[in-house]
């Protein structure tokens, strides 16, 4: 019998999910969640996703909290380069895709139900980094030197020694939690 892995680290596609995953998933098991957005971003400004974290700052409050977590833990979010040094720490990874079309209709609903149509239109205060973030977005699966791509992830990808769950499909929450949840059950062949 497999023992379920206890360091779970979620990533993949903007609007893909992972954090509502993360979120889901951590609560389901009784895990402290993360979300690397929390450490990339100062995420106490009152204009959100303006100023960067330096990576040394990145991976200091990260670690200082998954060392207050212990063994047990969900974290979701990109950190291909900045976060490699967790990587040893992982007993599982998730990579979330799905098609560009239907991740930015996913992002358009989440981002106005969360600051309001009038910040996100044209004229508010969130208009440009908003479209900004749409153009990135749509770009995730294009081959090019961007730092974050599908292109990157996936090599990244590659080279996590623990085993990894790929869900590339557009399937309820619940079904996606099971599809994690199964893997103990399963044993470590989790590439699908």
């Amino acid at each position: 019998m497999s023992v379920f892995p206890q360091r779970i680290h979620l990533f993949g596609a903007p609007g893909s999910g992972v954090s509502t995953l993360g979120r889901t998933l951590a609560a389901r098991l009784g895990y402290p969640f993360f979300d690397t957005d929390d450490y990339y971003w100062f995420t106490g400004d009152e204009l959100p996703y303006k100023r960067k974290r330096n990576p040394d700052h990145r991976r200091q409050l990260l670690g200082h909290d998954l060392d207050r977590a212990g063994e047990q833990w969900v974290l979701s979010g990109s950190m291909c380069g900045w976060g490699d040094v967790f990587i040893p720490r992982f007993d599982l990874a998730v990579c979330c895709w799905l098609p560009a079309a239907l991740r930015l209709e996913r992002i358009r609903k989440r981002e106005t139900a969360r600051y309001g149509p009038e910040r996100l239109a044209e004229g508010g205060d969130l208009h440009l980094v908003f479209e900004k973030f749409l153009r990135w977005a749509a770009d995730y699966d294009l081959p090019g030197d961007s730092w974050r791509s599908r292109d990157k992830e996936l090599e990244w990808l590659n080279g996590l020694p623990c085993p990894v769950l790929r869900l590339e499909e557009d399937r309820d929450l619940e079904w996606q939690v099971e599809r994690i949840l199964g893997i103990g059950n399963r044993g470590s062949s989790t590439h699908d």
